[in-house]
């Protein structure tokens, strides 16, 4: 018979046997990885009709982070970061997606084979950076560029008529101009200078805690550049040289394991299996998008504004990107406001506005809801983007987002030297003193100027004092003439706007959505299940639709190399083109690029 320390011992050594080695318990560590690359737009989308895949939005890309921070089979994330399309405000919401995965406990790894400046703030989001021994890192710092089309029109004979609201209100400048005001000068430099010592310097500093930098450091850093990778790692600005195959070793360092399991393309989803010889199958999936079944239970509408704003259906253009239609929207907001699952509504705004007209429409109807509405900013929610946002009971934007822009613009491109120059006449008989106002071949007589500028002052003053109701509901405290001195058509930072009362919190997508949850008195324990409107179109409703408008579908088209980069210049004439009809604009400068 034992004794009872006996068998008390031996229990335990039966125990330390059984028990895996501290080694054993590190041995494979699973990571998951994630490309971020080509454009990260906001547009929602459904599933190809013929192979089931579903291109990524900006959306989707965040959902599989977050997906993989909840995973508890997963302790790391790898990120290929590979030139990412992307501006100031996504940059700060994916940093964020970054930054929460780590607050959970796990570690995070970027991996950049040629880093731009916007790359690598990505990749600061991570616990550590690598590039491979050839590759480079191009921290020059930031610019504005400002395209201007004067001259050319006054070559081929073509005048832009153009008034404005404001005189920080530069849309029509790009048309009027060869080079900036000094109102817009100052403005721009204003968002520059916010971009650069908060988004780059700040952050570097803030990222760096290795190799501790102090502002001037980076700064003198940044005028050296950019840096050959290994340059890179002696100046401590990532943390090492790697190849992909040497990826999974650098890996093992960050998590401390034996092995790494890389789940490649983590969450990402698959192709479904089609039955492409069976024509009803095929006309099925052409006649109806895939689109993720919805429960019936409590919901939160996102309602996405990207692109353009005009009058009617919404659509995408040759160059300009996606056009925000005003009847889509109207009808996409009536939809949340009728089902009676919905609880709240979120407006989620990536927009440099456009038609006065429209935005109008847009906010009007927000504002009859009865539902919680909440706004959120993308990168840009700045003229007509702001104004719809105006009647949201409150805003928030991205420390990044441009906003504001509270202005008018209005005018015509004016063709009659084009038209002289090439052997055309236009013979006129009218009625009325101002039935050519909007007429091309002509400037604005002065009766007409008078008209059109009277026009434009009362529309700027439907923008402020619906802009103050907005601002006082959302419970700013705000006189008009407060109100004036941030109007003008001026521009300004997410940051900025909190800091002048236009926004009221600096806060993500995510955010927004959970304050809308909240004002509709839902659980803060139930994560709200998202309805996302306007609802992704089927092929073959997309290719009528733009017969019907007698539009060619291009969106193949202006994918294409040459398209994307005509897209930085000419898009802007596009956009105004489409605005052409319509007397008064609410919009920010097309041609303008900050990066």
């Amino acid at each position: 018979m034992f004794h009872r320390p006996t068998v008390l011992l031996a229990a335990l050594a039966c125990a330390a046997l059984a028990a895996p080695s501290p080694a054993a318990e590190k041995s494979i560590v699973s990571v998951a990885h994630i490309k971020l690359a080509g454009d990260l737009d906001e547009t929602p989308v459904a599933a190809d009709p013929l192979f089931g895949i579903s291109p990524e939005n900006f959306k989707a890309k965040l959902d599989r982070i977050k997906k993989a921070q909840k995973d508890g089979k997963i302790q790391g994330l790898y990120l290929t970061i590979d030139d990412p399309k992307l501006g100031w405000g996504k940059l700060d919401e994916l940093r964020k997606a970054i930054h929460d995965f780590r607050k959970a406990g796990k570690k995070a790894f970027a991996y950049l084979e040629a880093g731009s400046s916007r790359d690598y703030l990505i990749a600061l989001a991570c616990d550590e950076v690598y590039l491979p021994e050839s590759g480079w890192l191009m921290l020059t710092g930031i610019r504005v560029e400002a395209i201007f089309f004067k001259d050319l029109f006054d070559k081929i004979g073509v005048k832009a008529d153009m008034l404005q609201m404001g005189a920080f209100k530069g849309a029509a400048e790009p048309f009027t101009r060869n080079k900036l005001s000094p109102e817009n000068r100052q403005q721009l430099e204003s968002i520059l200078d916010d971009h650069y010592d908060h988004d780059i310097v700040g952050r570097i500093v803030a990222s760096r805690k290795k190799n501790p930098f102090t502002s001037e450091k980076v700064k003198k850093l940044i005028d050296r550049g950019p840096f050959t990778a290994k340059q890179a790692v002696k100046e401590g600005l990532i943390d090492g040289l790697a190849y992909p195959d040497g990826v999974e070793a650098a890996l093992q360092r960050l998590l401390d394991a034996n092995k790494v399991k890389v789940v490649k393309d983590y969450a990402k989803a698959k192709a479904e299996d089609i039955d492409l010889g069976n024509p009803f199958t095929l006309l099925r999936q052409l006649l109806k998008p895939s689109l993720p079944k919805l429960s019936r239970g409590p919901k939160v509408a996102v309602i996405y504004a990207v692109g353009a704003i005009t009058t009617g259906k919404g659509g995408r253009g040759l160059l300009s990107g996606e056009i925000v239609g005003s009847t889509t929207m109207v009808e996409a907001i009536r939809k949340a406001e009728e089902d009676s699952s919905v609880k709240a509504i979120v407006l989620r705004v990536d927009s440099p506005g456009g038609s006065a007209l429209a935005s109008d429409l847009i906010w009007n109807e927000l504002r009859r809801c009865k539902k919680p509405v909440v706004a959120s900013m993308s990168d840009v929610a700045a003229s007509g983007g702001y104004y719809i946002s105006m009647a949201a009971g409150k805003i928030y934007a991205d420390p990044g987002t441009l906003t504001g822009s509270i202005g008018v613009v209005g005018g015509k491109l004016t063709l009659g030297g084009l038209m002289d120059n090439v052997g055309i006449r236009t013979e006129v008989i009218k009625r009325g003193a101002h039935a050519g106002i909007l007429s091309t071949d002509r400037p604005f007589s002065a009766s007409e100027r008078e008209t059109f500028t009277n026009l434009m002052r009362d529309v700027y003053d439907q923008f402020l004092t619906k802009a103050l109701e907005g601002r006082k509901k959302a419970g700013q405290k705000m006189t008009r003439a407060e109100l004036e001195k941030l109007a003008g058509g001026h521009v300004w930072t997410g940051r900025q706007a909190k800091a002048n009362g236009l926004i009221d919190e600096l806060g993500s997508l995510e955010d927004a959505v959970a304050d809308a949850w909240k004002q509709a008195k839902m659980p803060a324990t139930v994560e709200p299940e998202l309805l996302i409107l306007p609802r992704p179109k089927a092929l073959l409703d997309s290719l009528v639709e733009s017969l019907s408008e007698t539009r060619v579908p291009l969106s193949q088209i202006r994918d294409l190399p040459l398209l994307r980069e005509m897209n930085q210049t000419v898009g802007s004439v596009e956009g105004l083109l489409r605005l052409r009809g319509e007397p008064v604009w609410l919009v920010l400068p097309y041609g303008l690029k900050i990066h």
